[in-house]
């Protein structure tokens, strides 16, 4: 544990660098702007050389919420200063896609970083779902597209060996796409089989992944595969950052509208603001968050805008406190290690 602790001081260390920086005027700080107001906070996506906000609307809620639901967490977002929004081919199926094509790309295209994400498990139907996400999103281009959910190592090479990578590579030559990248939360040897299988033509800007203060406790995705990304210099996009919600000690969906929870908080120990503030405190490039409501939108934007650092103790403190949740499968029930 204490290896452990020491790694992710040095780990965290590397925050500092990612953060952009505000403008000095008339001594004055200068906050990020377009034309539709202030912006979160901005961090650096890796090579990929752009800025993203901090905080990223996640594509699974708007798909699956009700369509006012949908509607009004895009604008709540918008408003608030978030323009990172994630979807994916397989969200809905497509709902999250045409959502964002009805409410998010007819206006707001060209100051927003769209990312969408594809499953297919061979070349065809890769470029097939490629196609029909830019004409659901209502766009002739993707800031980002992702090869989606890697399982394991079989099933990268299994996907590599189908031409997935290649359509991906193409996909960006044709400029079709302008940054690619790929994602899993099931277990982390399928990242490093990715990593591994692309050392010689590193193309990948982007890596999705779980980082939460559970996972902290394993030597999973935080401990294993984020020092590989970070010295790839890619991308870090958090996923998962209360365990798809188990974090709540109950977990209730309510007329497919809404999650209902007994408390508010991480079972009885930690708050939703702890939860993130860990995973803000990592040299992580934007938290994607699910947020079926605009209630829940507005929360997440309010603790990013207020969020100012985390210290080494603040951190193992809450590693601490959690560790006994650290069990295979009692809380991050989605992750298949072997």
């Amino acid at each position: 544990m204490e290896k452990r602790r020491q790694f992710l001081q040095k780990i965290a260390g590397l925050t500092a660098g990612i953060m952009v920086p505000l403008q000095n005027v008339s001594f004055g700080n200068e906050k990020p702007r377009d034309q539709w107001g202030e912006l979160l906070p901005l961090r650096k996506l890796g090579k990929a050389g752009v800025q993203v906000t901090m905080l990223g609307v996640g594509g699974y809620h708007i798909g699956w919420t009700t369509e006012r639901d949908a509607q009004a967490v895009i604008e709540a977002a918008l408003e608030g200063g978030v323009r990172f929004f994630d979807s994916a081919e397989s969200y809905g199926p497509h709902t999250s896609e045409i959502r964002y094509g009805k409410y998010l790309t007819p206006k707001y295209r060209k100051d927003v970083f769209l990312m969408t994400k594809s499953t297919a498990k061979d070349a065809k139907t890769m470029q097939e779902h490629l196609d029909a996400s830019l004409e659901r999103m209502k766009t002739d281009y993707l800031d980002l597209w992702q090869v989606h959910s890697v399982a394991d190592p079989d099933d990268v090479d299994k996907r590599i060996g189908n031409g997935v990578f290649d359509v991906v590579m193409k996909a960006k030559e044709e400029g079709k796409v302008r940054h690619v990248g790929f994602t899993g939360h099931r277990n982390p040897k399928a990242h490093l089989r990715v990593l591994e299988r692309t050392a010689d033509n590193p193309f990948f800007e982007t890596i999705q992944l779980p980082i939460n203060v559970v996972d902290a406790n394993h030597d999973h995705f935080i401990n294993s595969v984020l020092p590989k990304a970070l010295e790839r210099n890619l991308g870090v996009l958090a996923m998962k950052t209360m365990a798809d919600g188990r974090f709540f000690g109950k977990k209730i969906r309510l007329e497919d509208t809404q999650w209902k929870t007994d408390k508010p908080i991480v079972p009885d120990r930690l708050s939703i603001k702890e939860a993130l503030y860990f995973v803000w405190s990592l040299p992580v490039s934007v938290l994607i968050t699910g947020a079926e409501n605009e209630t829940f939108m507005k929360e997440k934007i309010k603790l990013a805008k207020t969020f100012g650092g985390f210290s080494e103790e603040q951190r193992n403190r809450l590693i601490s406190k959690v560790a006994d949740l650290a069990k295979e499968g009692k809380v991050e029930y989605y992750k298949k290690i072997g």
